[in-house]
């Protein structure tokens, strides 16, 4: 099991480009909840707080930090989840040759690393994968094929990130 150093500062250090993940988290807590609340509620996913982590991933998340799982939603655990889940990311994308800039990085956040590889690498999909996708786009394109539903996911959130 991987032990984790908590904070995003040791994040940053092992990374070595602390102006660059500052604002790619300054990005994903803009576009994740507007006012950087820790206490946005997502009601159609179920997804919680400042980074809207979904309950799933706090479940698997908290095992790893030794954080009980019915206190994960205090502030202090939702930090420590989500700079666990950045480095993991960080990580993914090293291993999969993908740059590290904000749009991979929250496609990692939002799609998980493995749904985002195979998207960026045009891999097959499940029909799971194509529901996240539609469900993470604006509702006029919910009759897009599936074909063309990854082209306008990458584009779709490509501009998002750049303009967030």
């Amino acid at each position: 099991m991987k032990k984790y150093i908590f904070g995003l500062g040791i994040l940053i250090v092992m990374t070595g480009c602390s102006s660059k993940m500052d604002t790619i988290t300054k990005k994903i807590i803009k576009v994740e909840t507007k006012n950087g609340s820790y206490h946005t509620v997502n009601r159609s996913s179920g997804a919680y707080g400042k980074y809207q982590i979904m309950p799933s991933t706090a479940k698997h998340y908290t095992r790893k930090l030794d954080i009980p799982y019915n206190q994960w939603k205090k502030p202090k655990n939702q930090d420590k989840i989500y700079a666990a889940i950045l480095m993991d990311n960080v990580n993914s994308l090293k291993k999969n040759g993908l740059d590290i800039n904000a749009f991979n990085v929250y496609g990692c956040h939002q799609q998980g690393a493995y749904g985002f590889k195979c998207i960026m690498n045009n891999e097959n999909m499940t029909e799971k994968s194509y529901k996240r996708l539609r469900r993470n786009i604006p509702s006029k394109y919910k009759y897009a094929s599936n074909e063309q539903l990854r082209k306008i996911w990458i584009n779709y959130w490509k501009n998002k990130m750049q303009n967030s």
